[in-house]
């Protein structure tokens, strides 16, 4: 197997361990092709490219962490990862880790902890490297890693919901939920939510957003069935889509365009919370991205003009 094909064969573990530290597909892809070129220009041939390149993309990803947490400390309201679709790693054996690792709740609660913490949680944790390897990687002794390691699963362990839905509750709760969306049906809408439901928006000050949040079944319910309708008249389609492994939509604009991406958390039985990402910078992956604010003035006056 020649450096580009055992390179292609390990890039969906790459990506998938860079996406985890980063919780950005544009700087994970970015990480990835850096990885490439270092491991192209490398002297000669490492004896097993699975840790090399690890290790290496996991050290361009700490970097890469280091410098983007000042930026997202000034990011204009609420800072949500950028969704993923599909993530392109599978492994058997792992696919409870895998999954659980890439929710916005788990992405959000990694956000808390520091770079170190975050890689040796990732490599451990999600993805089972021996901590030899783990080591190597973020270049600290084993012991070290070990206590980063107790760190990291403390704070995810403290931050993490007691009692989440299996996937076939969130796939049958989500699937009702956009049925009412769909139909506008505030009753419907209230019914699958949990009192105390949060809904909130990532727009990074470039569309419109309910930056401060919605509180409580009745507000949440009232401002989806008043968006929905109009929405909907004007062309625009709630494509129901797992989004960061859970439940979730992208809506679209009647040209097809990402409009934003929602994820659903629920628990206990009911919606907990609802995220919406609507920054464009963060939905270009995606596809083809609408004009947030064009489509905000057509649904206003959609909503104006209905009988």
């Amino acid at each position: 197997m020649t450096p580009a094909e055992e390179f292609e064969e390990l890039r969906p573990l790459l990506f998938s361990i860079a996406y985890r530290i980063l919780s950005s597909v544009s700087e994970a892809e970015d990480a990835v092709q850096e990885t490439w070129l270092r491991y192209a220009a490398a002297p000669a041939p490492p004896r097993s490219a699975r840790a090399f390149l690890s290790a290496v993309v996991t050290r361009i990803s700490i970097d890469v962490l280091r410098s983007a947490r000042h930026r997202r400390e000034q990011y204009v309201g609420p800072w949500f990862p950028e969704p993923l679709l599909t993530d392109p790693y599978e492994d058997p054996e792992r696919s409870a880790e895998l999954a659980d690792s890439l929710s916005m709740a788990a992405l959000l609660l990694l956000e808390r902890l520091s770079p170190l913490e975050r890689a040796v949680f990732v490599l451990r944790e999600v993805f089972g490297f021996g901590f030899p390897e783990v080591a190597s990687a973020v270049g600290r002794s084993e012991a070290a890693c070990r206590q980063l390691a107790v760190r990291a699963r403390r704070h995810m362990e403290a931050g993490r919901p007691r009692f989440e839905a299996d996937r076939g509750e969130r796939e049958e709760l989500a699937e009702r939920f956009f049925e009412a969306f769909r139909e506008g049906d505030v009753d419907g809408l209230r019914g699958l939510l949990a009192a105390d439901v949060h809904l909130i928006g990532d727009g990074g000050g470039k569309a419109p957003q309910w930056s401060k949040g919605i509180l409580g079944a009745r507000n949440v319910a009232r401002v989806l069935a008043a968006f929905l309708p109009p929405f909907v008249r004007i062309g625009g389609v709630a494509e129901p889509q797992e989004v960061n492994g859970r439940p979730g939509a992208v809506l679209r604009d009647r040209d097809g365009k990402v409009l934003n991406a929602w994820t659903l958390d629920i628990l206990d039985g009911r919606i907990q919370t609802i995220r919406t990402v609507l920054n464009p910078d963060k939905l270009r992956h995606v596809g083809p991205v609408a004009d947030p604010w064009a489509v905000a003035r057509e649904v206003n006056r959609a909503r104006r003009s209905a009988p």
